[in-house]
């Protein structure tokens, strides 16, 4: 832009497709929550992986239009169009779009974990409450209008605000850890763990479990550059750090898990999450092993989640969103230091007390709202549902109609 003021008229408009630019490529991620969850679930539970994200992104669009913006930034929508696109071609509707798809990102994630056994309409209701009133909270308190009531704590405890550039925290690792009561109350999925014995339930389609992870990974240059806000803002280092973030996930989880295709599509998504906090301030190589860290977690922390804690959370969003999202939270103050090559402006400090605040505010939110459903209306299919699967038993026709015509 060569220094030119962005309150101009092509300066606002510039930030409004800025903007919008980036609202469309988060949006096309949740087209990547919805493969990633359809590629790892079996066959007769893809139609409802489909339909659950696509209700839930519909529901999350109209509680953060009417209640979470406003909750979190002061500014609501309820006026008339005039004022709406104001002297600024609509800016701040557009930031509503924007961090849409971030507040979206919450159900979508608890989405995989809970996955073939949930009901359909409890947790469209989670979702709601969790995008229209617990998220926002949470966004208000490090990103909106409340930001002074923990961030002063932060920096007159650390020395620093808690630093969260694209969410790693706020986004991943809130979704995360309110995804893990939900898959603890609901429960294995039938035949998962008998007596003392695991019993792996193989994924269905690796291509689409790949297509997910590419569609995610692709959509998250929007998610974390286009964090800036503003076109004049706008930082190359992002673009680098989560590239590099990437694929040292990636190579860290083929080299770890020895080749596994499920493990190597995550590790991609494991660096990305990791590096959303830290972005703007770590050197590439830096990010490079941040994400190389995350892909670790992942891999070690899903067979341990899985086999030694047994909690089947079928796409593990508990480690992969939930303690990636915290560990990204705490490499941010370490790697962002100055003296490791890092921007610096951040503390351990504070940032090991926004992360931990963010996991106390999940947990919280989560076993409140997922236990208050489940004593009310429930919120686990009847065993005949769940072993005929959800696509029948609840959308009344499967991912593949044709192979059951007679």
């Amino acid at each position: 832009m060569n220094g030119m003021s962005m309150t101009t008229p092509l300066g606002n408009s510039s930030d409004v497709l800025f903007l919008m630019l980036g609202a469309v490529m988060v949006f096309a991620m949740h087209a990547g929550f919805a493969f990633l969850e359809v590629g790892t679930v079996r066959q007769k539970n893809q139609v409802n992986a489909f339909v659950k994200i696509l209700t839930d992104w519909s529901v999350s669009t109209v509680v953060y239009f009417l209640v979470g913006f406003p909750i979190a930034y002061g500014i609501n929508f309820l006026k008339p169009v005039k004022e709406l696109l104001g002297e600024n071609q609509g800016y701040d509707i557009t930031h509503y779009f924007f961090l849409l798809c971030f507040a979206a990102c919450i159900p979508a994630i608890i989405s995989g974990g809970i996955a073939e056994r949930a009901k359909f309409w409890p947790q469209v209701i989670a979702g709601a409450i969790f995008a229209g009133v617990s998220y926002p909270l949470f966004e208000s308190l490090i990103w909106g209008k409340n930001m002074s009531l923990l961030q002063d704590v932060f920096k007159k405890v650390g020395g620093a605000e808690f630093h969260d550039y694209a969410g790693s925290v706020v986004v991943h690792s809130i979704g995360g850890w309110i995804a893990l009561p939900a898959v603890l109350i609901l429960g294995p999925r039938m035949g998962r763990y008998l007596g003392k014995k695991s019993h792996p339930i193989p994924i269905s389609n690796i291509p689409f479990l790949a297509l997910g992870s590419w569609i995610l990974a692709v959509g998250w240059f929007g998610f974390n550059v286009m964090s800036a806000g503003h076109l004049d803002k706008i930082s190359g280092v992002v673009a680098v750090n989560s590239l590099m973030a990437m694929v040292g996930g990636v190579l860290a989880a083929l080299i770890a898990s020895r080749n596994d295709p499920g493990f190597v599509h995550n590790g991609a998504l494991a660096g990305l999450i990791a590096i959303c906090a830290g972005s703007d301030l770590m050197h590439p190589l830096a990010a490079f092993v941040t994400g190389a860290i995350a892909s670790l977690i992942f891999v070690f922390g899903f067979q341990i989640e899985q086999e030694k804690l047994k909690i089947d959370d079928v796409l593990g969003v508990w480690p992969l969103h939930g303690v990636i999202g915290s560990w990204g939270g705490i490499a941010c103050g370490i790697f962002g230091q100055e003296a490791l090559g890092g921007l610096g402006g951040v503390s351990f400090v504070s940032q090991l007390m926004g992360t931990v605040s963010g996991i106390a505010f999940a947990l919280v939110n989560g076993f409140l709202i997922y236990g208050l459903l489940s004593k009310t209306v429930g919120i686990r299919l009847d065993p005949e549902q769940e072993h005929a699967g959800a696509d029948l038993s609840i959308h009344q026709i499967g991912a593949y109609p044709e192979e059951h015509v007679r």
